[in-house]
């Protein structure tokens, strides 16, 4: 069992930056891939970056490369989004995600699940 917890969200004007925090509990943290996906009204969860279990292998839809850094502390159990050069598009309920195996672009592949955390930048 893996627990998710979201922090660092907020309200930010365009062109700011945040850091979205995932803390994680459970044994199995350090052999999980995780991933981040943001859910805008009306539209559906779309991934934003996923990373290895290691740690080694991050991957990133092309509307946030170059803007966004994912990173995984497994002796921290927490996982990192680094937003900056945010936009409105930007906004969402962003969440992270877990899995065992692979990485995974596919939200339905994944085991566990925060609660999300908004995001909002205004224009």
């Amino acid at each position: 069992q893996v627990q998710l917890v979201e922090s660092g969200g907020g309200l930010v004007q365009a062109g700011g930056s945040l850091r979205l925090s995932c803390a994680a509990s459970g044994r199995t943290f350090s052999s999980s891939a995780m991933g981040w996906f943001r859910q805008a009204p009306g539209k559906e969860r779309e991934v934003v970056a996923t990373i290895h279990w290691s740690g080694g292998s991050t991957y990133y839809v092309d509307s946030v490369k170059g803007r966004f850094t994912i990173a995984k502390d497994n002796a921290k159990s927490t996982v990192y989004l680094q937003m900056t050069s945010l936009n409105p598009e930007d906004t969402a309920v962003y969440y992270c995600a877990a899995r065992y195996g692979s990485a995974s672009v596919n939200p339905r592949v994944y085991d566990y699940w925060g609660h999300g955390t908004q995001v909002t930048v205004s224009s």
